[in-house]
């Protein structure tokens, strides 16, 4: 089984909990060993887009992390937590409640490339220590600014008057801390705030549409029916062009040798012989080298 599994991941297990779940499934039902991997951690207060990759595919798990991601969030505001999220100690309150037009006013500020301070709660290191484990300690974390990308952000319609939540979506690239952009937008708002729901949408080529729950899987594990849901590697592949070759080009790939005079535009692409893929691929002027294999 080579593939992708959507999984709708479930609130309150961690990513890594959520792949050993797979796991669990696939060798109670007798699948045997695959190696699998996840593309895209998500807090265990976070629900959604999981993609877990099997067999080959794992080989594409960097890619997604790489990519980008769409989430809606709720904003709470009244209180800012130590995590930025529900799980947090409060460690602000104030009783500014902004109108729907007060929030739709800032976004602006928050589209497009801009500056990001990770939260003290996250997995980033420090001096080699997760940033988390020294902040739970009590130490002081010290992390840098980053710059991120925010394609798209809106709000959904809400009540008028002043809001104590209110929830948006986002189309964001790789390294972006949505507990960080909430308290960013409240801060702007004078306000202070925390998410309490934030639920993926989105993960590269993959959405919630096909996305499976966890005891759903557990229900076609049990009927043996897996294979019905597995999506294909390309699924994954989805907005990168295919190269198609002939079968001698695609063992001399295979072989790790360099191609000469393929006509194709120069980047990245998919190499494929008939329907399986052979490789990533990089295609210049001096040539078509292999970035990463496939053992298909």
């Amino acid at each position: 089984m080579n593939g992708w599994i959507i999984l709708d991941k479930p609130i309150g297990i961690s990513s890594s909990q959520a792949v050993g779940a797979v796991k669990r499934i696939l060798r109670q039902n007798d699948y045997g060993r695959l190696k699998l991997g996840h593309g895209g951690t998500l807090d265990p207060l976070a629900t959604g887009v999981l993609p877990i990759a099997l067999g080959e595919a794992t080989k594409l798990t960097g890619r997604l992390l790489n990519g980008d991601k769409s989430y809606d969030f709720t904003i709470g505001f009244g209180a800012e937590t130590d995590t930025l999220d529900a799980e947090g100690r409060i460690v602000a309150a104030s009783d500014v409640r902004p109108t729907l037009a007060d929030v739709e006013a800032v976004l602006p500020r928050f589209t497009g490339p801009i500056e990001q301070m990770p939260p003290a709660f996250s997995a980033l290191k420090v001096d080699g220590r997760r940033a988390y484990d020294l902040a739970r300690a009590g130490e002081s974390v010290a992390l840098e600014a980053r710059t991120i990308s925010i394609y798209d952000l809106s709000v959904r319609p809400e009540r008028t008057g002043r809001l104590d939540a209110i929830t948006l979506s986002v189309r964001c690239s790789k390294g972006t801390y949505v507990r960080s952009l909430a308290r960013d937008i409240a801060h702007a708002l004078g306000a202070v705030g925390h998410v309490t729901m934030l639920r993926r949408t989105g993960a590269g080529p993959f959405t919630l549409e096909g996305a499976i729950p966890l005891d759903r899987l557990e229900e076609i594990g049990q009927g043996r029916a897996l294979e019905q849901i597995l999506l294909p590697m390309m699924a994954g592949l989805d907005d990168i062009p295919a190269l198609a070759l002939s079968p001698d080009q695609a063992g001399r790939l295979r072989k790790g040798q360099q191609l000469v005079g393929i006509a194709a535009n120069h980047g990245l692409h998919v190499a494929t012989d008939g329907s399986v893929p052979v490789a990533l691929v990089e295609v210049s002027g001096h040539g078509v080298r292999v970035v990463r294999g496939f053992n298909l």
